[in-house]
């Protein structure tokens, strides 16, 4: 009988907290897509760099562009005037810090962190769906002994700036 008297304290423990839990509005961030019905054209300007990393501007524009074609089926229109949305970012801050080294010293591994300012807009009801400020995506990569640090960084950007659009537009269509 205490095994049963347990049993029973134990689900209803469970149940108390399930019911406080949606009583007090809980639910997971995402609210599900907020990309427009209907928007099929939209403009991506290349991102504006005020960092001085060159091509960063391009590498990123041209992956956010990729992930939006393959995600969400959309045209990309270079005319901003015969778009239905307006995707604007600025890259804020680029840095590659060392943060690992090897046994004679040189720095093997590195932390590379992009800050951006995204705005995503409906022109045609001039909403702004999604505005971040501080939309930012952190990664590492390695420079293995004898291989060329601007070489690899290069690399790791080209990485980076894939994996930096694939997060930008799922928290696209997610409202995040």
């Amino acid at each position: 009988m205490p095994f049963f008297k347990k049993y029973i304290r134990s689900c209803l423990f469970i149940a108390l907290v399930i019911i406080s839990l949606s009583a007090c509005g809980y639910h997971l961030r995402g609210r599900g897509s907020v990309w427009p019905p209907g928007m099929k054209r939209i403009c991506v300007p290349v991102f504006k760099n005020t960092t001085g990393r060159f091509e960063l501007d391009l590498k990123l524009t041209r992956s956010v562009i990729n992930e939006l074609i393959a995600r969400t089926q959309v045209g990309i229109e270079p005319d901003q005037n015969k778009a239905q949305g307006l995707l604007l970012g600025e890259i804020t801050s680029f840095k590659a810090q060392p943060i690992a080294f090897s046994s004679a010293g040189a720095a093997s591994r590195y932390k590379i962190t992009v800050v951006t300012s995204v705005v995503f807009t409906d022109l045609l009801t001039e909403r702004v769906i999604f505005a971040d400020d501080n939309f930012t995506y952190v990664d590492e990569y390695e420079v293995p002994t004898g291989l060329d640090y601007e070489t690899m960084e290069n690399q790791a950007i080209d990485r980076l700036a894939e994996k930096y659009a694939r997060q930008l537009v799922v928290s696209l269509l997610e409202g995040f």
